[in-house]
């Protein structure tokens, strides 16, 4: 299929800026647009303007020119630092901005850059300073939406690009090192299990993890727990439902180092959260446990092998799009009733297909 830019090349495209500050999950999903950006423009500047938080994922990506680093709840907070980083961008003389996140600060920060294209999404809070707007289509997954961004002609479906993350030597030295220090046989079946999420009804309850842990363990496949800082006392909490001694990563490593630990693993259970995400960047088989949020919304695991474990013919699913801190309901029934044998099902179904 022949695949027509929005912005073609005669329009003098030297420099592009790709805006993407939301969390990390979205950015692993920005990657495929910049592989597409750069087939489409080969000899294109690209610049990629995201968060601290982001710069792991980013800084080795070899398609991407130059890395703005906006860290807009810290150092960069407030209207001086915001007119800082315009007057920065102004000196770029960038051509064209294409600005998946959706929010007003992202638009005007392009606009009063200069940048004379600007393509966003209809949605978008700014989309009235944007010169081109795209269809923020609801029904596919953010990956084809935002190459939408970009272009009208998707690759069929066995040309999908996925999310990808560029895993250093370091990285894998360290991820071997520490394999090592825990005693564990870098040729070991395993499995990850990354338990974290910033919103309660996005978890899965530490109860059920524990439970499915202890199914592995009669399988004789191991685990290792994988999360930030802020999901450490996770480990406490599962480790009360398992007789399993728990390997964890939580905090020890960062989002590269995370991905080459997943990219060891046969299989990732996730709950909807970036970890899904990085699970497909690394080419590991993910199964994601959905609770108040749905598939639908277009943040599932993508790729054909990928699945999903989710309770369905609940009227209050979802009752939100980014995750609650309790059960408006206060029954919770979209974990309860997702049994931690419904998941174990679902995952060695997945490892005898591979």
């Amino acid at each position: 299929m022949k695949k027509e830019p929005h912005v073609k090349q005669s329009q003098n495209i030297k420099k592009i800026l790709i805006l993407q500050t939301a969390f990390i999950g979205d950015i692993i999903l920005t990657t495929p647009l910049i592989r597409f950006v750069r087939k489409i423009y080969p000899s294109t500047d690209i610049q990629f303007l995201t968060i601290p938080s982001s710069k792991n994922i980013l800084d080795t990506n070899p398609f991407i020119n130059k890395l703005w680093i906006y860290d807009k709840r810290g150092r960069d907070r407030g209207v001086k630092n915001f007119l800082k980083l315009i007057i920065l961008l102004q000196k770029e003389r960038i051509d064209l901005a294409i600005i998946p996140h959706r929010s007003l600060r992202s638009a005007l920060l392009v606009f009063l850059s200069g940048i004379r294209l600007r393509i966003g999404f209809d949605k978008s809070s700014g989309a009235f300073l944007f010169t081109q707007k795209v269809k923020y289509l609801k029904t596919v997954h953010e990956v084809e939406r935002n190459l939408h961004l970009i272009t009208d002609s998707i690759p069929q479906k066995e040309e999908y690009i996925l999310p990808e993350i560029f895993i250093s030597h370091e990285d894998v030295q360290i991820v071997s090192n520490w394999f090592r220090t825990k005693n564990l046989n870098l040729n070991d079946r395993y499995i990850c299990l990354a338990p974290g999420s910033k919103w309660l009804t996005k978890r899965w309850p530490a109860n059920y993890w524990g439970s499915l842990i202890n199914l592995f363990a009669e399988k004789g496949l191991n685990v290792i727990l994988i999360g930030s800082e802020e999901d450490k006392y996770l480990k406490d909490k599962i480790q009360q439902y398992t007789h399993v001694t728990l390997i964890d990563s939580f905090g020890k490593f960062s989002v590269r180092q995370s991905a080459e630990i997943i990219r060891r693993s046969m299989l990732l259970i996730s709950n909807d959260s970036a970890p899904t995400h990085l699970g497909v960047a690394v080419r590991t088989l993910v199964l994601t446990i959905f609770g108040s949020t749905v598939p639908s919304f277009g943040f599932y695991p993508y790729g054909s092998k990928n699945k999903v474990a989710e309770v369905n013919n609940l009227s209050c699913r979802p009752c939100t799009d980014h995750g609650k801190l309790k059960c408006p309901l206060g029954h919770f029934r979209c974990m309860i009733d997702l049994t931690p044998k419904a998941v174990f099902h679902i995952a060695m179904e997945m490892l005898n297909e591979n």
